[in-house]
């Protein structure tokens, strides 16, 4: 079958086909051959009604559709693998002639991967903003691992305080009646945390243990029971026990209980270096992204709709498994958030429409500097699934298939590139804590990285 490709436009073809008449008339005696067993017609047993007959009573063209459809796929096929296309989506089918007799015409538009023009990714400038760690993270990240080994201790020659942690027992009523959930026995609760109804934990502030206490609230209008919301309650508690953490001493003891060092002097400066290398990789990283967004807004592409739609696709199938992992289904959460599936969808739009434009510049991007990927390079990010798969990297190879391999190849070619943009821009320093301006109104300049 005959074909000529047209280009509309950067991201879509045409395709138009010819085919002879003769094969046209072989595909719609197929298409009866497949079609009449599914066709009554009166005096004839299913199956057993000659072409002939059943075209003068539904038609002369009731099965030129068919015919198109066993045409088309081959024809369609063989276009796009002669003619290299790298089609996006369904190909819209429109037919020019179809005719008893008489050549076959018919065309499709489809979009294909778009052409990409690249703009400046050498030499781009970057801005990294580098944090200076204070001695208040430090203390803080201290003040952390304080708590994170805090012992909790029995509170008996005092009353209940704000920052203690409250044994009780508690039965709601609303007008006299017990509802649904208001009873517990030997709960928990932190008293400040605001974990309660409003007015609940502040009135249970200077009980003693063994003490009960009746306590009036009202709930709030918002509250997820539609019963509730805004009614007054009556909660009577009973005070089993209080406990309080005590945290450690910050001293050289608790440094050599929760560090390798012997003293604080030497475990501050482990975690001030830390938290250093941590706030410079995220100035590294983010400075890296700031330079990959320069690169694609230089760039021109359009984008074919069905290629962000195919993102989206798989942007909200990662969602639902996140939900999945959180005891949601994405139904459940659509519910919650107020919103439809459409909604959701139209809110990330612009997000996979860069993503998608991303990806198509760094793939422009390696076929201009001809990156290529070795098998050390692959390995470097098979070693990465080792731990978890349980295998080594010669037995992740060998239970790959080709598109799997194909696919860290491909992503390896895409770390080469992004190092490449890197290894080529102009990074400068900046002081992530300065103002804008000095103090006299001029601009600080950064330093040269």
């Amino acid at each position: 079958m005959e074909h000529t490709v047209e280009k509309l436009s950067s991201n879509k073809v045409k395709i138009s086909f010819k085919a002879p008449a003769a094969d046209f008339e072989e595909a719609v005696e197929k298409a009866y051959l497949k079609m009449r067993g599914q066709i009554s017609v009166p005096g004839f047993r299913k199956g057993k009604a000659p072409r002939k007959l059943i075209e003068r009573m539904y038609g002369a063209g009731v099965f030129y559709e068919d015919a198109l459809e066993i045409l088309f796929p081959d024809a369609y096929m063989s276009a796009v693998k002669d003619n290299d296309l790298k089609p996006v989506g369904r190909p819209e089918l429109d037919v020019q002639e179809m005719e008893a007799g008489k050549d076959l015409a018919f065309s499709c538009e489809v979009f294909v991967f778009p052409d990409v023009k690249l703009g400046q990714y050498k030499g781009v400038e970057v801005a990294r903003r580098v944090h200076k760690v204070t001695a208040d993270e430090v203390d803080a990240r201290i003040e952390q691992e304080r708590k994170r080994v805090a012992r909790s201790v029995d509170v008996t020659d005092r009353a209940l305080e704000n920052g203690d942690k409250a044994e009780l027992d508690y039965a709601g009523t609303v007008d006299g009646v017990a509802f649904a959930g208001g009873t517990a026995e030997h709960q928990t609760l932190l008293i400040g945390s605001g974990n309660f109804i409003p007015g609940f934990e502040e009135q249970m502030v200077g009980m003693t243990v063994g003490e009960e206490r009746d306590l009036h609230v009202t709930f709030p209008d918002q509250y997820h029971a539609e019963d509730l919301k805004g009614k007054e309650a009556v909660f009577h508690v009973k005070l089993h026990a209080i406990t309080r953490e005590e945290l450690p001493d910050a001293d050289d003891e608790f440094a050599a209980e929760v560090s390798d060092f012997d003293t604080l002097a030497e475990y501050r400066a482990d975690l001030e270096k830390k938290l250093q290398e941590a706030a410079d990789a995220q100035a590294g990283e983010a400075a890296r992204q700031t330079l990959v967004d320069s690169v694609v807004r230089a760039a021109e592409c359009d984008v074919p709709a069905p290629m962000v739609e195919e993102k989206l696709d798989d942007m909200m199938q990662q969602m639902g498994w996140r939900m999945q992992q959180q005891g949601f289904s994405m139904e459940q959460y659509l519910k919650l958030i107020g919103q439809t599936e459409q909604q959701m969808r139209d809110m990330y739009r612009s997000e996979a429409l860069n993503n998608v434009k991303t990806e198509l510049v760094i793939d422009e991007i390696i076929k201009a500097e001809n990156i290529e990927a070795t098998d050390e390079d692959v390995n470097k990010l098979l070693e990465d699934y080792t731990a978890a798969m349980n295998q080594t990297v010669e037995q992740l190879r060998e239970s790959f298939s080709a598109e799997q391999l194909d696919f860290f190849k491909h992503r390896a070619c895409m770390n080469k590139a992004l190092d490449l943009l890197w290894d080529n821009a102009k990074v400068t320093d900046e002081d992530a804590d300065a103002k804008s301006e000095t103090a006299d109104g001029e601009a600080a300049a950064p330093a040269e990285a």
